[in-house]
């Protein structure tokens, strides 16, 4: 068995899939089971080719299987090396890291994009990647089709751009004829009743915490438009290649933006303060990718 360590959100799983997917095609034979946390299971199931979840919350558990080989596509360690070398698997794949005993593995940098970073981690190790496959498996029918998607909320405080400038962008896309709905997490429910309230929205049109993770890619694969903070949302709307508008910061997006290639996809990045990123640049934004998607 190949057990593969990734137990992060679901824009860490999404960038993780070329890598996922290298693996599958390279060990078509081999049982590739995924480290990861369980509420993402209905989402593992659209990368496809993985045959087992094992649930893993963060790196605190002690109750991996034994593998045969153990790939490291959750960090640089040295936690995650200790916890996958718990089991004394035959082989680690991971970067090098001397704290955690483990001298193979090419050398981490942090100025790399997720996407890459992994892809060339396995192709250090023999393992052909391919960095575009990104696209996930079409997901269940969704609560909602065709909707403009405006999801406020982010997991870092440094990434949530200000309620009330959501709520402008989505009071201008619902008077544009968008049917505009507010993704989010359970605890993301109140800041998206917030900018629902703030852009006039009837209260129906909040799906935050209403949604399961193959539910919210449902409902980003079938959008007409994402409006988001660095987040998984705008992950999901890069796998199924919906026009997109996706604010960051602190973090640029040469770390963790779509690819610059695809017109569908606007990263918008104005130094370490997400707050520096305008409205009207957002809208200018939307305009471009709608445009794009039409042409």
């Amino acid at each position: 068995m190949i057990l593969v360590l990734r137990a992060l959100g679901i824009g860490d799983l999404v960038t993780g899939v070329p890598a996922l997917r290298a693996l599958r095609r390279a060990f078509p034979e081999r049982t590739l089971a995924l480290a990861a946390p369980a509420a993402l299971g209905p989402l593992v199931d659209l990368v496809g080719g993985i045959d087992a979840l094992v649930p893993c919350d963060g790196l605190e558990a002690r109750l991996l299987p034994k593998a045969s080989w153990a790939v490291n596509l959750h960090g640089k360690g040295p936690r995650s090396h200790r916890l996958l070398r718990h089991n004394r698997p035959e082989r680690l794949g991971a970067f090098a890291c001397p704290e955690a005993a483990h001298v193979d593995g090419p050398e981490w940098t942090d100025d790399e994009h997720d996407v890459r970073r992994w892809c060339r981690l396995l192709e250090w190790y023999g393992v052909p990647t391919d960095p575009t496959d990104l696209a996930l498996l079409p997901p269940p029918a969704p609560p909602r089709r065709g909707a403009a998607v405006v999801h406020p909320g982010a997991k870092e405080p440094g990434r949530r751009w200000a309620p009330r400038r959501f709520a402008a962008v989505a009071r201008d896309l619902a008077a544009r004829g968008f049917d505009v709905v507010i993704t989010g997490s359970p605890a993301e429910r109140p800041v998206a009743e917030c900018v629902a309230g703030l852009a006039r929205l009837p209260a129906g049109n909040v799906l935050a915490g209403r949604t399961d993770p193959a539910e919210l890619a449902g409902t980003v694969a079938h959008a007409r438009l994402v409006v988001s903070g660095d987040t998984g949302v705008g992950h999901l709307a890069t796998a199924y290649r919906i026009p997109s508008v996706v604010l960051f910061g602190p973090v640029t997006p040469a770390h963790w933006g779509p690819p610059p290639d695809r017109s569908e996809h606007r990263a918008l990045w104005r130094g370490p303060t997400v707050a520096s990123i305008g409205v009207e640049e957002v809208l200018a934004a939307v305009d471009e990718v709608t445009c794009a998607a039409a042409a």
